[in-house]
């Protein structure tokens, strides 16, 4: 069995259920940098992501007895970095009703490959980029850098009030360019209480 045979999905399962190492380590190589950026697309965060993906991949070596030949192997891997994610999640905040429905949307997601769910990525990092100048600065200097509110006003000598004004803008544009299947990825990405 040479590694190019491992991309038949029936013949990877079953050399994975045999306890085969090469064909663990084939799923590795091919699917862990894909799956981090999935994961980071979720958490916003390199380390957690890398963390929940090892995570991923230790529980498919230890529970590959019970892995199914019927199922697509790339699915499941996308849907176990869910999974886990929401389990991080979860032990990390208590859940309110609007974080359990947007929880649910997301779960439509892992239903469908990685394309899509990268094109809808590309469309929200798109809409940022199409915000007014300052308002993308401060949106972004808040919800992807991390300063607070306070921090941005000292480093761009503004008001805080002119932060939260800018911040509450750009999310007010964002929920109006976004549909369905973009709401979600808005609210995970950026924050609960915004996006409602």
């Amino acid at each position: 069995m040479t590694q190019n045979d491992f991309s038949n999905n029936i013949h990877l399962i079953e050399h994975l259920k045999n306890g085969d190492e090469r064909a663990y380590e084939y799923l590795v190589d091919i699917y862990h940098h894909r799956l981090c950026i999935y994961a980071s697309s979720l958490v916003n965060d390199k380390d957690q992501a890398e963390d929940i993906v090892q995570n991923v991949f230790i529980k498919i070596w230890e529970r590959r007895d019970n892995l199914k030949t019927d199922f697509t192997i790339k699915n499941f891997l996308y849907k176990s970095v869910h999974n886990e994610f929401i389990d991080q999640y979860r032990k990390q905040k208590s859940v309110t009703a609007l974080e359990k429905k947007y929880i649910e949307e997301l779960e439509r997601f892992t239903e469908k490959d990685e394309i899509f769910f990268e094109k809808l990525l590309g469309i929200v990092q798109q809409e940022i980029q199409n915000l007014p100048p300052k308002c993308r600065k401060i949106f972004l200097m808040s919800k992807q850098e991390g300063f607070s509110n306070i921090e941005i006003a000292e480093q761009l000598n503004l008001s805080k009030k002119t932060i939260e004004y800018h911040i509450t803008k750009a999310f007010a544009i964002l929920r109006q360019k976004a549909n369905n299947d973009i709401g979600p990825i808005l609210f995970f990405l950026y924050g609960f209480r915004k996006i409602k």
